[in-house]
């Protein structure tokens, strides 16, 4: 079962890897740009989480997590340089991916912790988002977890999912895979749909502007 856990562990921070290296190339970013970016994306979540936990940080002896950066990264670079355009929702993908692969993962460590249900869950929602919020923040853009479009929703719903289901019985394994797929299912129903929570709007004659 640890061998399932690294793979998907590389999987969701090479696909964050490729989000972060899509959002560096869309804002022209140099090549060191775009590393940064790939690699706040792909770690920023996860280290937070682990140093909540007061867990040794997932990549500090691991080089296997940078190998899976680089190669996401310049392997984005090669495919996107010779297109004038990313396609719109391509970025959005690519990051409902990553939070798949992340947050049911980020929810695991948080139980092999010792941690409650809800905080785990809650845990594991910060490791989907925030590398995401550090590259929008980068980026000089308001992160997508505050669109309004669901997003810490999607992620609290697949964490849901897998404790869910592992409180029910089933093997580890296949609650996984059904928290992930519930994440991204309901990731893009609401990129496609624009399925979003209330927001606040401004009323200016309460806030007393023009």
């Amino acid at each position: 079962m640890e061998s399932y856990f690294h793979w998907f562990d590389l999987l969701g921070i090479a696909v964050f890897a490729i989000s972060g290296t899509l959002a560096a190339w869309r804002n022209q970013m140099d090549g060191f740009g775009v590393i940064v970016l790939a690699s706040v994306t792909a770690i920023g979540g996860g280290t937070l989480r682990d140093l909540i936990l007061n867990a040794p940080v997932i990549w500090i002896n691991n080089n296997s997590y940078f190998y899976a950066i680089f190669i996401a990264a310049i392997g984005t670079i090669l495919l996107v340089r010779n297109r004038l355009t990313i396609p719109h929702n391509t970025l959005q993908f690519f990051d409902a991916l990553g939070l798949a692969f992340f947050v049911i993962m980020g929810t695991q460590k948080a139980l092999d912790y010792g941690t409650s249900t809800m905080v785990a869950i809650l845990l594991g929602t910060m490791s989907g988002v925030c590398g995401g919020m550090i590259r929008d923040v980068l980026c000089r853009e308001v992160p997508m977890v505050f669109r309004g479009e669901l997003y810490a929703v999607t992620c609290i719903f697949g964490g849901v999912v897998y404790t869910g289901l592992l409180a029910l019985g089933v093997s580890q394994l296949p609650a996984m895979l059904a928290g992930m797929v519930a994440l991204l299912l309901l990731r893009l129903a609401a990129i496609k749909w624009q399925l979003t929570i209330p927001v606040f709007s401004k009323h200016h004659n309460e806030l007393n502007e023009p």
